[in-house]
């Protein structure tokens, strides 16, 4: 009897040791915000922070404004989570990072639409890739030109015209390049510098960044912002799966969805708060050129395996079900 009682005894301290619940550490989630704890992206997280406290995870919130940091920091394994963009997360998941490719939405009712699919459990296994796990994708807003002269305003005037780039994205440079303009290696950090400065004639930004970025120096008196979406930027949630409770990355996802609505209206808030006179339309005649170059685009970065295929598809079926009349629906090439 008495041997009976010390083996329970050692049974259960031994399964009180290995309780993933038992006196959990905090996880480090490293949070990218170009303001800092000032910024909306930072806010946003404080209360996702809140809600992974009912799913087991208890979070402390690291801010950088330094988005390269970041993403190497979780490499370095001094991060168990990161809030990033999704341009940077594509390192970490090719099919979440490919929803930023070149004109692959154009409205935020498409936007809406992927983003609330992208939650759903039947995608979930696209969301692990390797070592890391895509928890959560929230929209930033759509990225547009900012010319410092408008009259920049068709393909032919962007001709030799230098174009900020993210120099960890080598799809901006091959469409820069393409269009005959001439790709200035940038980052996060000192690109809205170079447009300032006047070291760059264009530069691509979501209107959230314009103001903390004071891109209004660089628009000056006679530039624009041309209202013309070339892409959707996300923020992404990317963590270390081993370090959170099991089912954690799925409880987020759906989390993050309820989020969404509240994210466009801080989005469209911020584009209304933009003067008028900085708005440029592109011509009518224009735009299918434009739309036929960048689809040509994304199927040549597709096949050089930059933008992951299975994602452009998906994106694709959203498009077509906004505008089903629309030539690219008919082709089976992306």
């Amino acid at each position: 009897m008495k041997k009976t009682t010390v083996l329970a005894t050692a049974m259960v301290a031994a399964t009180m040791t290995l309780s993933p619940t038992a006196h959990a550490a905090k996880l480090k989630m490293c949070v990218f915000d170009l303001l800092g704890t000032g910024g909306d992206v930072y806010a946003m997280m404080k209360d996702y922070s809140l809600a992974a406290a009912k799913w087991g995870a208890d979070i402390e919130l690291k801010p950088y404004t330094d988005e390269r940091i970041v993403a190497e920091d979780f490499k370095a394994g001094q991060c168990d989570g990161i809030s990033l963009t999704g341009l940077r997360g594509r390192q970490f998941n090719t099919f979440t990072g490919s929803i930023d490719s070149i004109g692959a939405i154009t409205t935020y009712a498409q936007m809406r639409d992927v983003l609330t699919l992208l939650s759903n459990p039947k995608i979930a296994p696209n969301m692990t890739s390797g070592s890391y796990e895509v928890v959560g994708i929230m929209p930033l807003g759509a990225g547009y030109l900012l010319v410092n002269d408008r009259a920049i305003n068709n393909l032919s005037k962007v001709s030799g015209k230098k174009i900020a780039v993210l120099d960890y994205d080598k799809s901006q440079a091959k469409m820069v390049q393409k269009i005959g303009a001439q790709p200035v290696a940038s980052d996060i950090t000192n690109f809205a510098g170079k447009f300032n400065n006047g070291q760059v004639d264009i530069v691509a930004a979501p209107a959230v960044a314009i103001k903390p970025l004071e891109l209004y120096k660089g628009l000056g008196t006679k530039g624009a912002i041309v209202r013309f979406p070339i892409v959707q930027i996300t923020g992404n949630i990317i963590i270390n799966p081993k370090k959170f409770p099991d089912g954690y990355g799925q409880k987020s996802r759906e989390y993050v969805a309820t989020q969404i609505d509240k994210a466009f209206k801080t989005i469209e808030k911020t584009e209304k708060d933009v003067p008028a006179k900085y708005w440029m339309d592109v011509a009518e005649a224009d735009k299918p050129g434009y739309v036929k170059l960048m689809r040509e685009s994304r199927i040549s970065l597709a096949a050089e395996g930059i933008y992951d295929k299975k994602m452009l598809s998906l994106l694709k079926r959203v498009r077509c079900k906004h505008e089903p009349s629309s030539f690219e629906c008919a082709l089976k090439d992306e």
